[in-house]
C-alpha cells in the first residue's frame, strides 16, 4: 500500500513531513502542502464542515489540534491514484477535557496540481475513500 507512482513520490514525502508537523502542533508547516484556494472537506466530524482557503484551512486545524492534550495521527499507508493520494492514518488522541484516548483508523484523500494539495476529504470508512477517489478496494482474500 505504500508503492507511490514516480510523479506523486514527492508529494507523498510533503504528505509524510505534514502530519509529523500536525503531531508537533506546526500549523504552519502544515499548510505549506496547500494551495492557497484549498477546499477542506470534513462532513463526518461533529466539528467538521467545508472550509476553503488557507486562512480558514489554518484556523480549523489551529482550533483542532488546540483540543489535543497529546497524541499523534501517523500515516500508515498511502495510494496513489491519478492526481490523488489516499492517507491512510491512525489516530491516538487524548483531549484536553478527556480522560480516554480516541483511536481509530480514518483516510484523508488529497488531490493535488503543481504540487500543492487543492482539495483535502476526510472518511471515517478506508473503503469509501478509495471508491470516492476511484482505486478498486483489494480483495481481502
Amino acid at each position: 500500500m505504500d508503492k507511490p507512482a514516480p510523479l506523486l513520490a514527492v508529494e507523498i514525502h510533503a504528505l509524510r513531513e505534514a502530519f509529523a508537523a500536525l503531531n508537533r502542533d506546526d500549523i504552519s508547516a502544515f499548510i505549506r502542502l496547500l494551495d492557497p484556494q484549498v477546499k477542506w472537506i470534513e462532513t463526518d466530524l461533529p466539528q467538521g464542515g467545508t472550509y476553503r482557503g488557507l486562512s480558514a484551512v489554518e484556523a480549523h486545524l489551529s482550533q483542532a489540534r488546540a483540543s489535543w492534550a497529546e497524541g499523534s495521527c501517523e500515516p500508515q499507508g498511502f495510494v496513489a491514484a491519478g492526481d490523488r493520494i489516499i492517507v491512510f492514518l491512525h489516530v491516538h488522541v487524548r483531549l484536553k477535557h478527556e480522560t480516554a484516548w480516541r483511536e481509530g483508523h480514518i483516510a484523508d484523500v488529497f488531490t493535488f496540481r503543481d504540487g500543492k494539495a487543492i482539495e483535502k476529504r476526510y472518511f471515517v470508512d478506508g473503503g469509501k475513500a478509495l471508491e470516492w477517489a476511484g482505486v478498486e478496494p483489494p480483495d481481502e482474500n
